[in-house]
């Protein structure tokens, strides 16, 4: 047996995006001074430090940014789960999110394969994790 893999604790400032997740949504700060999405959570708003960073919605959409096949256990929570595949997705809408692929082979991924969320909840806890697959046609 493996032991545990370790959860996200969501905090004052993350909550919001965490809650949203159980939902099977996702939510992202915007700040309008600067006109963007930023992630991670936080405070205020990257290089202007200005107070307006608001909660939206966005579809998670996105493309494969960069990618590593782990094929030895990244730790022993993850023991029978190799090939793992490590990922940073940008979002249509901006940032970039680090993630982990699922329902694809390691062969297939690619630098720009077009990639949608997958909400997964994580049984017992009320946490969901936000993993990401090839959209339909782009393997």
């Amino acid at each position: 047996m493996t032991a545990a893999a370790p959860l996200p604790e969501a905090t004052p400032v993350s909550k919001p995006f965490w809650r949203a997740l159980t939902e099977h949504r996702i939510l992202v700060q915007y700040s309008p001074s600067l006109g963007r999405y930023v992630f991670y959570p936080r405070t205020l708003a990257p290089g202007t430090l200005a107070d307006d960073l608001e909660w939206r919605e966005i579809d998670g959409a996105g493309t494969v940014y960069t990618f590593t096949v782990a094929r030895r256990p990244t730790g022993p929570p993850w023991a029978d789960a190799v090939p793992q595949i490590l990922a940073v997705v940008e979002w249509d809408a901006g940032p970039r999110f680090s993630t982990e692929l699922v329902d694809v082979d390691p062969a297939d991924v690619r630098i720009g394969m077009r990639v949608s969320p997958v909400f997964c909840d994580v049984a017992d806890t009320g946490v969901t994790l936000l993993r990401y697959r090839p959209e339909s046609g782009d393997v």
